[in-house]
């Protein structure tokens, strides 16, 4: 072989390098993602390639793309491209679906309807507008969910779910279905007919129990009294309906203020269950409502130990007593909201 060809070989090989082989250098970052939304062209991958400076000639790299079949292989997705990674790999990225999962994290933070749908809107490619098309509406919710528009924040189950940033409308729903069903298995549906309550109720009454106490002994004895107010025509009278209804999600304390508020979840002012769930709701407080201590009382109220433990009594003057001795604890270590 002549020196001729050697050095011809030699520079096509590090233009080759250069063109296709070369890491790419994201200069202070160790790694960056790029978005393919569910609609996106090659031109839009290409585009958004382009916008985040990742390939130093985009050129090279559209040709090496459609040489690798990438126009009929673009899966959408979020995708992490690390520092030193060449063009191939980049596309084989895309191309065999290497994406990388969002993690959506449904707790104790979501408060409401309006912050789930902001909080999903903000991670995924899902728009407010699609969460809110299928949140109202009354035929899918009953199909999927036995729920209707006024109490739809109740099927959402908490915990973390993995799930691609472009993941369908149907395909988010379809997600959440599935959990809801592992939650609601045909022994606490029985549970739940048995008692002689809606899925929806059980799941509202849960939900202000969960937030009465996180003690599963004093949930069980909550919703006790709950469910005896219920079936003596009484209001509920629960301060944290009226924290949901004030949006006072975090005070410590509520006072009669609180209870002017026209609001279908003043349980203060009106009867029955409100519409809804006040809460995202784990198993737990559910167990505990469905398996509720069967007793005679109709009030509670917290200890005056602020332990987490309530004193119950079955008549108001002792309620009364109760309530008084719980006020002076909170006045005296100066807990107001």
């Amino acid at each position: 072989m002549s020196l001729v060809v050697i050095v011809i070989i030699v520079f096509a090989a590090m233009y080759v390098y250069k063109k296709f082989l070369k890491g790419i250098d994201l200069k202070d970052k160790n790694y960056t993602y790029i978005y393919i939304g569910k609609n996106d062209s090659f031109e839009d991958v290409m585009n958004s390639i382009n916008s985040e400076d990742i390939i130093e000639n985009p050129t090279a790299f559209s040709w090496l793309a459609k040489e690798m079949d990438l126009e009929k292989n673009i899966n959408p997705g979020k995708y992490r491209i690390i520092d030193g990674m060449n063009m191939r790999q980049i596309i084989n990225l895309i191309k065999y679906n290497k994406q990388e999962k969002v993690k959506l994290t449904f707790n104790s933070q979501i408060h409401n309807l309006d912050e789930f749908v902001e909080y999903v809107d903000d991670k995924l490619e899902l728009s407010n507008s699609e969460l809110e098309d299928v949140l109202t509406d009354e035929k899918k919710l009953r199909e999927w969910f036995k729920l209707d528009p006024d109490n739809s924040f109740a099927l959402i189950i908490p915990g973390v779910y993995e799930l691609s940033w472009a993941v369908s409308t149907d395909d988010f729903f379809k997600i959440l279905k599935e959990k809801f069903n592992k939650v609601w298995n045909s022994t606490r549906l029985a549970q739940a007919k048995k008692l002689g309550y809606k899925v929806s109720e059980i799941i509202t009454m849960a939900s202000i129990v969960q937030n009465e106490s996180a003690i599963e002994s004093e949930q069980e004895k909550i919703a006790g009294v709950y469910f005896n107010r219920l079936k003596k025509g009484m209001r509920l009278e629960a301060d944290p309906t009226l924290k949901f209804a004030n949006k006072n999600f975090g005070v410590k304390r509520v006072y009669n203020i609180d209870k002017e508020i026209n609001s279908p979840y003043n349980t203060y002012r009106y009867k029955g269950l409100p519409p809804g769930p006040i809460s995202l709701v784990n198993t737990q407080a559910l167990d505990a409502t469905l398996n509720y201590n069967k007793h005679n009382f109709i009030f509670f109220c917290a200890k005056p130990q602020l332990n987490g433990f309530s004193d119950f009594s079955s008549t108001y003057d002792q309620h009364r007593r109760f309530a008084s001795a719980y006020q002076k604890a909170m006045n005296k270590k100066g807990i107001g909201r």
